[in-house]
Parts: structure tokens; C-alpha cells; sequence
């Protein structure tokens, strides 16, 4: 629970008002934001770009594994998108995948193992913690279509046990979106993300 009030309060302090400040400290999120009202000018060009990411990133990966893209099609689909984007609350296995190297240490396709994510319901929004492992995104999905849900938080690293505020950090800044892919598997698209790589793929399926 503390790390869903520091996760949803820092998100919304991103908002200008002293209402909204009070009602972000609660575990619910103030009727009738929308993720546009919170996300900095960098985040929205970078979900505004999405497609560019995927036409850069996914050509070096097939290059790179041409055998793990193929194995994956609704994964590594650009166009898959079916109703039901929004996954609902539970515990999830995660597991990310990175297109397109960015730097000289860096494949243009790593697969990294299983680790555990939750979704829990906030009201108007969810948000979503990936629980285990070094690089854990931590943040709220907002509603924005039957097919599209995007995702709006920060990059909680180590042994950090809270986020930073959204919005302080930009390299810890996070932007995606995510959509259903399949009956229970869904994908959280993280397109030009800080560090690593052009696009990220995170695979989410109930646990």
C-alpha cells in the first residue's frame, strides 16, 4: 500500500493545484485526470513517435534473432492490439525483451527471464509494479481506448525501496502503452526508453 500512495502521489504531483496535491495523496487517483495532463513534454513525443520506434528497433532485432522474432509473432506484431487492454488486478509473471541496442555493450535483441509484476485497481487508473529484479518500472495505467492503455511512471533501480517522483528525473522518467495480444497475455510497449535500447517489450501474463 505505501508504495502505491508514493507511486500515485508522485504522478500527480506532476499536476499544478493544492486539490490536487491533497486528493494525490490518497490511494485513489483524482477523478478526470487523463495521462496526457500528467506526462511531460518528452513522454508525449515519445508516445507520439511509437511507430518510428518500431520500425527502428524491431528490422536489428529479427537481424539479431531472427529465430526468437519469429517464435513470438503476436509479441513482436506492431499491430496487435485486441479489446480488453486494460489487464485486470492480480499478480503477473514479466518478462522483458530489448530491440534495438543502444551503445557499443548493448545486442539489438537481449531476452531477460521471468520475474513477478502486480496489477492493482486505484479507482480510475491501476497501477503496476514490477516487484523482482534490477530494473523495476513502477507506475499507473490510465484508461485510452478499448485496444490501448498507457502506462505513466519511473525506473526504481537496486535496492531502492521507493520511486522518485515522476518527472523529477528524466532518465528515470517512463512512458508506454499496453495492449492485449492474446487470450491472457498482454505487452507493455516502452518505446525510446532512457537507457539500453530503442524499444522495450514487456510481456505480462497472469501468474
Amino acid at each position: 500500500m505505501m508504495r502505491t500512495l508514493a507511486v500515485t502521489a508522485a504522478l500527480m504531483l506532476g499536476l499544478s493545484g493544492c486539490s490536487v496535491y491533497r486528493e494525490a495523496t490518497s490511494s485513489r487517483a483524482p477523478a478526470g485526470v487523463h495521462w496526457q495532463q500528467v506526462a511531460t513534454t518528452a513522454d508525449r513525443e515519445r508516445m507520439r513517435n511509437w511507430r518510428r520506434a518500431w520500425d527502428q528497433a524491431l528490422p536489428l532485432a529479427r537481424k539479431a534473432d531472427a529465430k526468437a522474432i519469429a517464435a513470438e509473432p503476436l509479441l513482436f506484431d506492431p499491430d496487435r492490439a485486441l479489446p480488453g487492454a486494460s489487464p485486470p488486478p492480480g499478480n503477473y509473471r514479466c518478462r522483458s525483451f530489448k530491440l534495438g541496442g543502444v551503445g557499443t555493450a548493448m545486442r539489438d535483441f537481449t531476452a531477460y527471464p521471468w520475474f513477478d509484476c502486480r496489477i492493482a485497481d486505484e479507482g480510475e487508473v491501476k497501477s503496476l509494479h514490477k516487484v523482482t529484479g534490477s530494473q523495476r518500472p513502477t507506475g499507473l495505467i490510465f484508461p485510452h481506448s478499448e485496444t490501448r492503455v498507457v502506462f505513466l511512471g519511473t525506473l526504481v533501480l537496486g535496492d531502492e525501496h521507493a520511486p522518485l517522483r515522476y518527472g523529477l528525473d528524466a532518465n528515470r522518467d517512463m512512458i508506454g502503452y499496453i495492449e492485449r495480444v492474446d487470450a491472457k497475455r498482454w505487452r507493455l510497449v516502452l518505446p525510446r526508453p532512457r537507457f539500453e535500447s530503442m524499444l522495450d517489450v514487456v510481456e505480462l501474463v497472469p501468474a
